[in-house]
Parts: C-alpha cells; structure tokens; sequence
C-alpha cells in the first residue's frame, strides 16, 4: 500500500528558502462516474475520464521561509484576484491535513492565487482542476527543496495520490487523455489514478468536448454533499456493480473505436448520476429546464443526421458534448444554431480532450 507519509521532508534552519512554482490543471470528464466514498477519499466504485485543455484552473505558489516561529499554516490566498476567506480557510485544512506527507509546510509562509478559466461551483469539476494544480505545485516544491521526485512517473503518481485527498476526481487530471482511478482493472488503484492513453484508440485522442452553460449558479447541493448521502441511497450497492460492469464495457469501446457503445453508455452514466440524486434522501435535483432540453435536441439531431454527437452530465446542469473531430463544422453549426438559445448569456465552452498539466513557472 503506498503511504507518503514520512518525518524525512523537513527544512534545516540554517538555510533560507524562498520561490514561486505555478501550475495549469484542467478539470476533467468522467464517462464512468465516481458517486460514493469512503474512509479518506477513496472510491466506492472505479471511474474513467477524459482529461479536457480549455476548462482549466491555474494555481501558483510562493512561498517564503517562516520566521516568526509562528506555528501552523501560513497562507494568504487570492481567487480571481481577490482575497477569499471561505477559500482560504478551505485550503488550510487541506494543508493541515497533509501535514504528515509534507511536514515543511510548516515551516514556510504560502501566497497561492488561483483562477479557472470556467465558472466555478457549477459542476464541471473546479474542485478537480484547482486540488490537482495545488498538489502539483507542492510536489515541485518537495522537489525543489529535496531533490526528490526526479522521476516524472513518480512526480505524477504522488501528485494524483495527494490531490485525491482534496478532491477524488482531482486525481485524475493530470494525465493525457485520459485516466482510470479505482480498483477494476489490472494496474489500477483507489490511491490514485493511472493513465490509460495508450489502451485507447485514436478517434478518441482528439474527441471534443464542449461544454454548454446553461447555468453559471453554484449548485444547490456540492459533490461533497451528494457523495455522502450515497450512504443511504436504496440504490448504492447496485449502482457500484453496475460502474464495474460498465467500467469493463468502456474500455473494450474505447479500446476498439466503438463510437455506439461509448456514445450509449456515456448518456447512461450521466443520467444515472442523476437518477442517484433524485432517489437520495432527502432528493435533490441538479438538472434544469434547459439541460432536458439540450438532451432532447441532442437525440433528435442524432437520429436525424448520424453524427455520432453524445452528451454527459457532471454533478450540475451543464451539458458536455463529446464528438469526433471528423464531426467538427456540423456540431458547432448546430450548437451556434439550436443550443446556444438554452445557456445562459449564450455562454458554452469550446473544449476538447487535452495533454493534462502543464508546469508554468518553476522559480
């Protein structure tokens, strides 16, 4: 079992150590979904994702030694440019919580500013995008300040292992294309994701994703929320199995360029996310008016066409397109022309499967 816990990470007095380190981690898309944890953030049930390049949150990190022997975590923390309380108290106990993996943290004063470049809140995963470019930037720090983690595959897996622990599906982010995280096939773990670029066909290293806002407001009810009243959901032990069974199923899609399947069990997925929702105790409802329908226009414009055009769902109202590149001028001709109407400000994000983080300043 991998424990990054360790009393070896720790600054020497005498010397003096300050720099700034700053990540892109883009959020991600599970196809499979992840709803249901345990312990400390570990999956009910394996998920999949394809990992987007436009929907992304950029974090940096400086960082100073602590010379007022004050103990604890010392953050300022700006978003959007401005100072934000309820974020900052967050990421200190996020900090405080990894204090055993890290335990130089401590020792130095942190100014972090982070920004996405999508709503946040909204349900296109902003929690995966920011922890993952956080945990990032604190494994450069490690490595900056140790030597340690020279290895890129280790750097990653401790970097996805460490963003699990502020966000399941943050782990999944930083990989290529796409990423696996949970128990369910040969290789994966509930620690952290692995990449599964290269079990994939072609066709779907350039699939789009674009991303209709039909609301830019903060969810009625967070992730967080919804995974924990999966404790009492009717449905749960049957809803893991079925992950499983689909997990499997995806892969051979994924595997063969099977656009039908993938297409089939995508929409199934989404809406049985949904379906958890509405069958939790108390229920809840996520969906909006214009999210059915997008999805009505959605089916309709694919039995009319066969353009092989399917949608998903995050924990939030916002549609996700997933397309072949092949299929690029009919799509956005008919979101221009039949969606656009449905979101909010006529807002939807052009995106499309990406090449995971990217290390932007390294000082």
């Amino acid at each position: 079992m991998t424990n990054y816990a360790t009393t070896a990470l720790v600054l020497p007095k005498i010397h003096v150590h300050s720099g700034k380190v700053a990540w892109r981690s883009p959020s991600n898309l599970a196809l499979v979904k992840y709803w249901g944890k345990y312990g400390r953030q570990l999956p009910k049930n394996p998920s999949i994702s394809f990992t987007l390049n436009n929907a992304f949150t950029e974090t940096s990190v400086e960082y100073t030694p602590n010379l007022s022997g004050k103990k604890g975590i010392n953050l300022e923390f700006y978003f959007e440019e401005k100072q934000n309380e309820a974020f900052r108290l967050k990421q200190v106990k996020f900090l405080e919580s990894i204090q055993d993996i890290f335990p130089f943290l401590s020792q130095l004063n942190f100014t972090i500013r982070s920004h996405n470049s999508f709503p946040h809140s909204a349900g296109i995963a902003s929690s995966a995008s920011s922890m993952s470019a956080l945990a990032l930037c604190l494994c450069s720090i490690e490595k900056k300040l140790f030597g340690t983690l020279q290895n890129e595959a280790e750097f990653l897996k401790k970097a996805s292992f460490v963003s699990r622990l502020g966000s399941g599906s943050a782990c999944r982010s930083m990989y290529p294309v796409m990423a696996v995280w949970g128990e369910g096939i040969e290789g994966s773990s509930n620690l952290y994701a692995v990449p599964h670029a290269a079990q994939t066909h072609e066709v779907f290293h350039t699939f789009h994703d674009d991303i209709l806002i039909i609301s830019k407001s903060e969810k009625s009810v967070s992730s967080r929320a919804g995974h924990a009243l999966m404790e009492g959901n009717a449905y749960a032990d049957i809803r893991y199995a079925q992950a499983h069974a689909r997990l499997h199923m995806l892969i051979h899609a994924l595997r063969e360029g099977d656009l039908k399947t993938f297409g089939e069990i995508t929409e199934n997925e989404a809406l049985t996310l949904h379906a958890l929702m509405m069958t939790s105790e108390p229920s809840y409802l996520l969906m909006e008016a214009n999210s059915l329908a997008a999805i009505n226009k959605v089916r309709d414009f694919r039995a009319e066409t066969n353009v092989p055009l399917y949608f998903s769902l995050d924990a939030g109202p916002n549609l996700h397109l997933l397309y072949p590149d092949a299929h690029k001028i009919d799509v956005q001709n008919f979101i221009e022309n039949e969606l656009k109407p449905l979101c909010e400000d006529g807002k939807y994000i052009p995106d499309m499967v990406g090449q995971g983080a990217e290390l932007m300043i390294n000082g």
